[in-house]
């Protein structure tokens, strides 16, 4: 029966090294081999002991806290890939023994200044960013302050260079193109956001450049927009699209709630998919799988990035390493019942 151990005293006693040694073994200390590192983490986890915040700073300087600023979007927005992402982020730090700080932005409240809160108050020692805007301020201000980041997605064009992961759209929507181009469809329709994100930006054009490689003069492309977090103005975005005169045989959504919006008001208008209709998404959130039919989408393994993101982000603490780390990750097809062949006649 393991004995529960209180003290960094009683724990370095049982281990039979010094109160420094497993001190700085516990922070992560270089100095430290790293069996030394793992056996000292791996006697700490089984005693239960759990080292004191404060002191811990105080001997190396860091906090044991990652950062990341969750902005509060409304009561009635549920933020499915938040969600996925802030379990994976937390998964990857607690098997280092580093803790995840959560910092909320009020709905209207910029946040740039909750993020410069986390960063000037000491409380973590790197941050995690998401959703990257063409234009970041908040990697600007990172930069500018020489702080530990990692973003998951990428600026449009940068002068500087900085740690970031990444899932390959670009591709994605090519492939989807190339998918609903074989099946029969010439009429495509993209249901995208007005803002200016990287990924919007990223998604975008790899669709134009996989109808570009196409050459076929037959291809027609429409395209409705909608601020991101307004619901109302999504469904009737989506609307304009369904209900006009001539519309697509063949939606691709740039992430899956926009997609799943098109087949709820799809079957609200009494179309058949993907007999009358194909729908494509990206990012497989949990309700893709169960939405009637099954949406067709890409898997962007949200979690399993969060996991890859909490790893490269506490390298990037320990080591200072001299070049940035950088991963783009190829998302995977998950074919489900959304699309298929394009119609041969329209009523």
């Amino acid at each position: 029966m393991t004995t529960r151990v209180i003290t960094l005293k009683e724990l370095a006693a049982s281990l039979d090294l010094s109160i420094t040694t497993v001190s700085r073994a516990l922070a992560g200390h270089e100095q430290i081999a790293l069996k030394t590192r793992e056996r000292v983490a791996q006697a700490a986890r089984q005693a239960g002991y759990v080292p004191n915040t404060a002191a811990r700073t105080l001997v190396s300087g860091r906090s044991g806290f990652v950062g990341l600023v969750l902005p509060i979007r409304g009561p009635n927005l549920v933020d499915s890939f938040l969600g996925e992402f802030v379990t994976g982020l937390g998964e990857g730090l607690v098997s280092h023994g580093a803790d995840l700080i959560l910092a909320t932005a009020a709905l209207g409240h910029s946040e740039l200044s909750v993020l410069r809160h986390v960063v000037e108050s000491g409380r973590a020692d790197g941050v995690v960013v998401t959703r990257i805007a063409e234009t970041d301020e908040r990697l600007a201000y990172l930069r500018e302050r020489g702080f530990p980041f990692v973003a998951h997605g990428r600026l449009l064009d940068s002068d500087f260079d900085y740690n970031w992961l990444d899932t390959d759209g670009a591709h994605a929507f090519g492939e989807a193109f190339d998918m609903l181009y074989e099946l029969g469809h010439r009429h495509f329709g993209l249901v995208t956001i007005s803002e200016a994100m990287t990924f919007r930006h990223l998604r975008q054009d790899g669709l134009a450049a996989a109808i570009a490689r196409r050459g076929d003069p037959s291809v027609r492309l429409d395209v409705v927009t909608a601020p991101r977090f307004d619901q109302q103005a999504r469904i009737e975005a989506v609307n304009r699209m369904l209900r006009g005169p001539d519309r697509p045989t063949a939606i691709v959504a740039l992430f899956d709630e926009l997609a799943l919006t098109v087949m709820e008001e799809a079957a609200r208008a009494g179309f058949s998919m993907p007999r009358e209709l194909s729908v494509i998404g990206f990012d497989n959130i949990a309700a893709s799988a169960y939405a009637p039919p099954g949406l067709t989408t890409f898997d962007a393994s949200i979690r399993q990035c969060a996991r890859e993101i909490a790893d490269m982000l506490l390298t990037v603490i320990a080591e200072k390493p001299g070049k940035p780390l950088t991963r783009l990750i190829r998302p995977t097809l998950v074919a489900r019942a959304s699309h298929g062949p394009a119609p041969q006649t329209r009523s």
